[in-house]
């Protein structure tokens, strides 16, 4: 990503839409709730309700990735797409491939922003179909931004390419099962280690702990950089347990009285006192209607 900074940032926000979203699903468990049309509490009414449906995630990668955008077209020499030689060279291209990459988070943003928040009804389509196309684009963005490198670099980011990938692949089949738990408890976990392995690479290759560069001709170099990897499938295993126990533990101990509104989401669950009332007015009739006349006889 160019610098240290380059891949500290979107990691961390990374790590942060992937905390959220393990909040999300775990409260959805514990509830038994909707992913796609999750209750809110009794309390929230009127305009606390409208700001709880608000799309808090598109608008963080609408305006992270306005910010990455930024961050990485600012250069010395003006950053342009052709240089002024003749014949024309093509100049920045990891930069321009970052760029695109950032372009894609803020649509798949402003996708998610439109479904939830401008369209009368909540589209899950377009948000899985805007957000599997950009993984698709930042897979082959990966694949091609890896031509010139070798090592340890090259180890670090074959790892994350595997990880788009798998993104990719579980994307793909929540276009079909978007209310799917299990998909989209393993979406989260690939944005944690895509978000903590990003952090990790900057780590190693701006700022190694020892304070000496990794080396890429040492073979024990390169296969520690696995064995970090499997370090952060642990952590960010371990982290989301750590997230579902702590928010089962507040929702059972410390919020008895919070109740999903689900009666108010689901049609199924609605029920009106005034019908049930007609209903039992209703077999009640019958009811007297036969005892009268049995308590004519016996008053004969």
């Amino acid at each position: 990503m160019g610098n240290f900074f380059g891949y500290v940032y979107p990691g961390l926000f990374l790590v942060l839409y992937g905390l959220y979203q393990a909040l999300v699903v775990s409260k959805a468990v514990i509830f038994n709730d909707s992913l796609l049309y999750p209750s809110w509490p009794p309390k929230n009414k009127g305009r606390w309700a409208r700001l709880w449906k608000i799309s808090f995630g598109g608008w963080a990668k609408i305006m992270t990735g306005i910010l990455l955008i930024t961050y990485n077209s600012t250069t010395e020499e003006g950053f342009r797409l052709l240089s002024r030689e003749l014949p024309p060279r093509f100049m920045y291209p990891k930069e321009w491939q970052r760029v695109t990459m950032f372009t894609l988070l803020s649509l798949s943003g402003c996708a998610d922003v439109i479904s939830k928040n401008v369209l009368p009804q909540r589209c899950t389509v377009l948000e899985k179909g805007a957000q599997a196309l950009s993984i698709y684009e930042l897979l082959l963005l990966l694949v091609s931004h890896v031509k010139d490198l070798s090592g340890v670099k090259l180890q670090l980011h074959s790892l994350l390419i595997l990880v788009v990938f798998l993104l990719m692949v579980v994307l793909t089949a929540e276009m079909w099962a978007p209310a799917m738990f299990h998909l989209r408890l393993i979406e989260t976990f690939l944005h944690l280690m895509m978000g903590s392995w990003l952090v990790q690479a900057g780590f190693i290759l701006y700022r190694p702990i020892s304070g000496y560069p990794w080396d890429d001709d040492d073979i024990s170099d390169i296969m520690f950089v696995t064995t970090f990897f499997c370090w952060h499938v642990i952590i960010n295993a371990l982290c989301l347990l750590v997230i579902y126990s702590l928010s089962s533990f507040w929702h059972h101990c410390y919020s008895p009285r919070l109740k999903l509104m689900g009666s108010k989401e689901a049609p199924y669950h609605e029920s009106t006192p005034e019908p049930l009332y007609r209903v039992l007015q209703e077999v009640e009739q019958p009811e007297k209607d036969d005892q009268a006349p049995l308590l004519s006889k016996s008053s004969h």
